[in-house]
């Protein structure tokens, strides 16, 4: 009984650990941009954001889902040369919707997640690249054409 305890004990403190790290994160790092902003730094703990960008040069920034949810629709963005996202979630979901003609190369991982960043079927050299970088973490990332899908079903 005192070994149940002290697992119980452990785990219970563990989690409070984590959820008191998110709380501290929410206020500490706040997101920035909208949908008109080239560069975007989107922080969802404990929350859902929907953006919607309609940017003339993207060039990227960096989106973390911690026990929360983001969506990105960049299907009317113009993507700027070089252009990178930073994508890490932590029993949270990202889901970014891009064009059909742009190029995704991912270096994506996930540790008891899963990551589908689609390849698309354009093979043209000329096409506009996004590069795709981060982790999943108990949680999940879809990059792609057709990545919001789900969200969209939902609400």
């Amino acid at each position: 009984m005192r070994l149940f305890r002290g697992l119980l004990l452990f785990k219970l403190g563990a989690w409070l650990g984590m959820m008191g790290s998110a709380a501290f994160v929410r206020h500490a790092v706040p997101s920035h941009g909208d949908e008109d902003s080239d560069e975007l730094g989107l922080v969802a703990v404990f929350d859902g954001i929907e953006l919607k960008s309609q940017a003339s040069a993207f060039r990227g920034g960096s989106m973390l889902a911690w026990f929360g949810g983001i969506s990105v629709d960049l299907r009317e963005v113009e993507l700027a040369p070089g252009a990178e996202l930073t994508l890490h979630t932590l029993f949270g979901g990202i889901a970014i919707d891009t064009p059909s003609n742009w190029r995704l190369e991912s270096e994506l991982s996930a540790l008891a997640g899963g990551v589908d960043a689609q390849k698309q079927a354009n093979d043209d050299p000329d096409a506009p690249v996004l590069t795709l970088k981060g982790k999943a973490v108990f949680g999940g990332i879809a990059v792609g054409e057709k990545a919001g899908a789900a969200s969209e079903v939902e609400a």
